[in-house]
């Protein structure tokens, strides 16, 4: 059982995306990051890989450096081999992200010892609920006008994701390209912004919410509920099938809202930092 490898994106997609579609749910961030390296938002020391029995396939990963590798729903089997191939190879990997199994599997055969561990959920839309009354504001999709601010609150959003995988030191380009699609939505109150959240443009049916900001000045008063039902009604409007977010585990807080306007759980994921 022998992983294959390349840079080529387009190689990698004819092998994987037709097995990623078949759980485009579970594979939401592989497939939305396959998206990107297509438009060119990652393209250095791509990493993109997938695994075939008796000529079909049946799992695949990628790394798109400074990113972690980025492991789908694969069969748990596979990843040992996956780990070992990588080793072998030299490959530089700074940590993994995935199904919580697989990515334990996968730091449990790596050759660098763990540094820290952060937990994720996913959840899926089941009945969208209004969140409670605000006194005012209104949500609006971001144009170009607003790149700035989303730049900055995107570098907000990363810098409190504690242990999440590295971000690209310049956000504007991906921040740009969401602005170009209509997926990134602001929460204005009194004039002015207040809050943020993204929505991917669907695939396989699929959208995901994410990221979800408010600054810390504007916290405490329902714009990142409000914004998040905004976006969420955005996407099923769109014609989205599934809408889907993650949430870091250790946040009480945005797990009890997301769930109180109508996201119910699918499972649990982990990103692993090796030291």
């Amino acid at each position: 059982m022998t992983w294959t490898f390349t840079s080529k994106v387009e190689v990698y997609a004819g092998a994987a995306e037709p097995w990623l579609l078949q759980d485009p749910v579970r594979n939401t961030v592989p497939l939305t990051i396959l998206r990107g390296m297509r438009v060119g938002l990652w393209g250095d020391d791509l990493l993109l890989a997938w695994l075939e029995r008796d000529g079909e396939t049946v799992a695949a990963a990628c790394q798109t450096p400074p990113r972690f590798l980025l492991l789908p729903a694969v069969p748990v089997d596979t990843v040992r081999d996956l780990a070992t191939q990588l080793i072998e190879a030299e490959r530089t990997i700074p940590g993994v992200s995935g199904p919580l199994p697989l990515a334990e599997a996968f730091a449990a055969a790596w050759w660098r010892p763990v540094a820290e561990r952060r937990f994720e959920r996913l959840y899926r839309l089941d009945a969208l609920v209004p969140p409670p009354s605000l006194s005012g504001g209104a949500a609006r999709t971001a144009t170009e006008d607003d790149l700035e601010l989303l730049v900055k609150w995107a570098g907000g959003f990363q810098d409190e994701a504690d242990g999440a995988a590295p971000a690209p030191a310049d956000l504007t380009p991906l921040v740009a390209s969401r602005t170009g699609r209509r997926e990134l939505v602001l929460w204005e109150a009194g004039g002015r912004p207040v809050a943020f959240a993204g929505v991917s443009s669907p695939i396989g049916g699929v959208s995901r919410v994410g990221p979800v900001y408010t600054p810390p000045e504007h916290r405490g008063k329902g714009y990142g509920a409000a914004v998040s039902h905004a976006v969420t009604a955005k996407a099923r409007a769109e014609g989205a099938d599934e809408v889907l977010l993650f949430t870091d585990l250790a946040n009480l807080t945005s797990n009890s809202i997301y769930q109180a306007i109508g996201y119910r759980p699918v499972a649990d994921y982990a990103s692993i930092t090796f030291r």
